[in-house]
């Protein structure tokens, strides 16, 4: 009856042991396994009947095992990490095992199985280690080329980069100027940064964003107590603000006339009066103003200052729409898909050819900016990899659109081309046969042939 209750209980704790998610092994006081589960054979790879009734150090190195430690130790362990072969991590909990009198029978052990998880950290590492170089290597390039944020390889591009980097060198006052969205204050903030002053405060000003009232004191700051309202500390002002440093002016067009000449003198005389001060302060700063609009003929039309026009014009850089370097869209695209891809924890998209084709002929009124937001709304809607032109249609239909037009016009060309060419052939190259023929001048075949590069 005994025999039967051992046998039961025995039968009972081998089925716990089993059905743990964990490998689980008993050895005896010499070392030898009397249990060896279903998830230590899958762990380990070695079948129970293969180790059971063995000694364990005939297949493991005796100085690797902790469950052999436990019968010289007698300790506990709990959730210790452990390395048994050299491709295995192993978190464990291992226990001796005493019976009634405290004489050692032997050690239980509980092995659970985060090789994944080492290995996923290291991978982590590495990625870390890797993100830092790359982080680097970015400062570095910053360093030499502060510019280098202002994506596209096109000549019309890098001509203008080039001007800036020269410019920035110098204390000149640099008027920049272009659409909307092509990037006015970037290229202010890589002037400032590949300048000596790079260290000195950046102070940009929206001219356009400030209601007329408040320009005066905005511009030019407030003594405490200047008018009801004001901050009882008195308040620095924009151009103070950027002393020693650098003043973007964006939307200078939009200046007020009675602005502009405040503005004159400060560029003349490098001082300011805050409202309610009698004594001047010096300011020294390096000026950038930007604008979208042609200060010449905002000059012509009286609503901008001519002797301020020229003082602003000392360096002028004119930035390219996006239309006239379309050689440079792919690559800004893939700057902003990484962009919002990692924002949003969204891996990033592929461009088919025809999607890409059909955002080189887009005109982009909006310029960059268009074409950012464009970027992001393709990672927030579109779910497939890739990015065709159906994708497009849906996101922005007024893109695909404009690009039929473009298509249209290179078939009637070709059409024409060919039209041209066979009748030359009909007519052995007879020019005024085919003239009369395409039912065109002589004047307008030869300028058609010129056109179209036929031999």
């Amino acid at each position: 009856m005994a025999e039967q209750v051992l046998s039961r209980e025995r039968f009972y704790l081998e089925a716990v042991l089993e059905t743990s998610n964990d490998a689980v092994s008993i050895i005896n006081a010499d070392g030898v396994v009397e249990f060896w589960n279903e998830h230590a054979e899958t762990l380990y790879g070695i079948p129970s009947g293969q180790i059971v009734g063995k000694k364990m150090n005939a297949f493991f190195k005796k100085e690797d095992l902790k469950i052999l430690e436990l019968l010289k130790t007698h300790e506990y362990v709990l959730n210790i990490y452990h390395q048994p072969r050299p491709d295995k991590h192993i978190m464990i909990s291992a226990s001796p095992i005493f019976d009634e009198e405290g004489n050692l029978l032997g050690a239980l052990s509980i092995d659970q199985d985060i090789s994944n998880i080492v290995e996923l950290n290291e991978k982590l590492t590495l990625t870390t280690s890797e993100l830092q170089k790359i982080k680097h290597q970015y400062n570095e390039q910053n360093l030499h080329d502060p510019l280098s944020v202002i994506k596209g390889s096109s000549a019309a591009l890098q001509a203008v980069k080039a001007l800036a980097l020269k410019v920035a060198k110098t204390d000149a006052t640099v008027l920049i100027q272009g659409e909307s969205g092509v990037g006015k204050e970037l290229f202010a903030q890589g002037i400032h940064e590949a300048s000596n002053r790079k260290d000195k405060p950046f102070i940009a000003v929206n001219c356009g964003a400030i209601p007329e009232a408040l320009f005066e004191s905005e511009f030019f700051g407030y003594e405490k107590g200047s008018f009801t309202g004001a901050d009882k500390n008195g308040k620095a002002g924009k151009v103070e603000m950027a002393s020693t440093g650098t003043l973007f002016l964006d939307e200078i067009g939009t200046l007020p006339l009675d602005m502009q000449v405040k503005l004159l003198r400060i560029l003349q005389e490098r001082e300011v009066y805050r409202i309610g001060g009698h004594s001047p302060i010096d300011v020294d700063i390096r000026i950038i103003a930007a604008t979208n609009s042609d200060l010449e003929k905002l000059v012509q039309l009286g609503q901008f200052r001519e002797d301020l026009y020229y003082r602003l014009n000392v360096v002028t850089l004119n930035i390219p729409p996006l239309r006239e370097r379309a050689e440079d869209i792919p690559a800004l695209m893939d700057t902003f898909i990484r962009e919002f891809s990692y924002q949003y924890d969204k891996e990033p998209h592929e461009f088919t050819e025809g999607a890409m084709a059909a955002c080189a002929h887009y005109g982009w009124p909006g310029n960059i900016r268009e074409l950012r937001n464009l970027a992001e709304r393709v990672v927030i809607f579109n779910d497939s990899p890739t990015v065709g032109l159906s994708d497009l249609q849906l996101l922005m239909p007024h893109l695909t659109e404009q690009t039929r037009q473009p298509k249209l016009s290179l078939e009637k060309d070709q059409l024409e081309k060919t039209r041209i060419t066979e009748a030359l052939q009909e007519t052995y190259g007879n020019k005024t046969a085919a003239a009369k023929k395409l039912g065109i001048s002589r004047v307008s075949l030869y300028k058609k042939i010129k056109q179209y590069g036929i031999e």
